[in-house]
C-alpha cells in the first residue's frame, strides 16, 4: 500500500531526477504524520478491497473503465462497492470499476473534452497536474500518451482514492506511469522541469493568484506549456471579483478575475502565446449531487428565483480554459 517505488524509477531516468530523494522523504513524512484523523479507516478500507486482474482497461474513455470479462460474484461486487463507499465524497470521475459505476460530482470527462482540442499531445511529456483530486486527469494524461503524468493534492481522502482505483488495476498499475502524491504546489522546489502543468480549479483559491502564476512557470521547462483552467467573470481587463465571504458556498475563494484580466497577469507573469480556448457556463450536467457524495451541489449553490446568480448575489460560475507558454 502507499508503494512509488515505480514512481521513483519514472523520475530517475526523467530531467526530474534531482527531486527523486526529496520526493521520497516528503511522502514518508506525511503518510508517517497523517493529518485527517479518518485516514487510518481509509487506509483499513483500501486494504478490503478485493484482489482482482482486470482483462482490459480503458483510459480514454469518460469513465475511466476498469473490467474484467467474467462476471464476478454478487459477494465480490457487494464488497467492493462497501469499500468504495468509504471513500466519499467522490468529486472527480467518473469511473467504471467492475461495473460499479462511481458518478462523481464533478463530469470531469466534460473539462477533458474542452481541453483536449487545444493542447500540446501529451505523447511522451513528462506533466504535472495540480490540485488533481482522485487523479481522472492522471489516467486520461496517461490514456493519450504520457510518460508521466504526476498528480499533486493534499487531501488524503483524493489519495485514498486514486489508490483504490491502482489497486483494483492489478499488475498493470506498474506500466501505467499516473500517480497522486499527498503534496501541494507549494512542496514543490521552486524550479522544475515538466512538459506540461495543468492548474485546473486552483486559481481561485490561491490568496496570492500572481505568485501562483510565477511558480507554475518556473515548474515549466523552457518551451513549456500551461493549462490553466479557473472561474472568470464577464468584463474587461480591469475586472476582477474579491468576494466579501463566501462565493457559490465556497469560503477559500479569493480572486475571480475576467478573462481579459486573467490574460494580462499570465503575460505580467512572463508567460508569452497566451490563448483563450474555451469559456463555459458551469451547469447541474457537469457538477451535479449524486449517491457517491453526502453533499451538497452546484443546484444548492445557485438562486433558486435566478439561476444566473449564486445564492450570495453573485454571477453564477463561469469557467475559461488558457494556455500559454513559457518562453524559451
Amino acid at each position: 500500500m502507499f508503494d512509488y517505488q515505480s514512481l521513483y524509477a519514472v523520475l530517475e531516468g526523467s530531467p526530474l531526477a534531482e527531486w527523486t530523494q526529496t520526493l521520497r522523504d516528503q511522502i514518508e513524512a506525511t503518510l508517517a504524520n497523517p493529518a485527517h484523523k479518518s485516514f487510518p479507516e481509509w487506509r483499513k478500507a483500501l486494504a478490503h478491497l478485493p484482489v482482482l486482474e482486470p482483462d482490459a482497461i480503458h483510459l480514454q474513455r469518460d469513465n475511466i473503465t476498469i473490467e474484467t470479462f467474467q462476471a464476478l460474484p454478487d459477494e465480490t461486487l457487494e464488497g467492493l462497492r462497501r469499500s468504495l463507499e468509504q471513500f466519499k465524497p467522490w468529486r472527480k470521475g467518473p469511473f467504471d470499476l467492475h461495473g460499479i459505476v462511481i458518478e462523481t460530482e464533478w463530469r470531469s470527462d466534460f473539462k477533458w473534452k474542452r481541453l483536449a482540442p487545444h493542447i500540446q499531445p501529451l505523447k511522451n511529456r513528462h506533466v504535472l497536474d495540480v490540485g488533481c483530486g482522485s487523479g481522472y486527469h492522471c489516467w486520461r494524461m496517461v490514456g493519450e500518451g504520457a510518460k508521466l503524468a504526476l498528480g499533486i493534492d493534499t487531501s488524503l481522502l483524493y489519495l485514498c482514492q486514486y489508490w483504490a482505483v491502482r489497486h483494483l488495476l492489478g499488475q498493470a498499475a506498474n506500466r501505467l506511469p499516473a500517480y497522486v502524491v499527498p503534496l501541494g504546489i507549494d512542496d514543490l522546489p521552486d524550479r522544475m522541469a515538466f512538459d506540461t502543468v495543468f492548474s485546473m480549479g486552483v486559481l481561485y483559491h490561491r490568496r496570492s493568484p500572481l505568485d501562483h502564476l510565477i511558480h507554475l512557470r518556473k515548474l515549466l521547462r523552457k518551451g513549456g506549456e500551461l493549462v490553466l483552467e479557473t472561474l472568470v467573470i464577464e468584463g474587461d481587463g480591469n475586472a476582477v471579483l474579491v468576494p466579501r465571504e463566501r462565493y457559490a458556498q465556497m469560503r477559500n475563494v479569493w480572486f475571480i478575475p475576467s478573462v481579459d484580466a486573467l490574460t494580462i497577469w499570465l503575460q505580467r507573469c512572463g508567460f508569452t502565446d497566451v490563448t483563450v480556448a474555451d469559456v463555459t457556463a458551469t451547469t447541474p450536467d457537469e457538477q451535479r449531487k449524486t449517491e457517491w457524495l453526502d453533499s451538497h451541489s452546484l443546484d444548492a449553490f445557485l438562486n433558486p428565483k435566478d439561476p444566473s446568480m449564486t445564492v450570495e448575489g453573485y454571477p453564477a460560475p463561469l469557467r475559461a480554459l488558457l494556455t500559454a507558454r513559457r518562453p524559451d
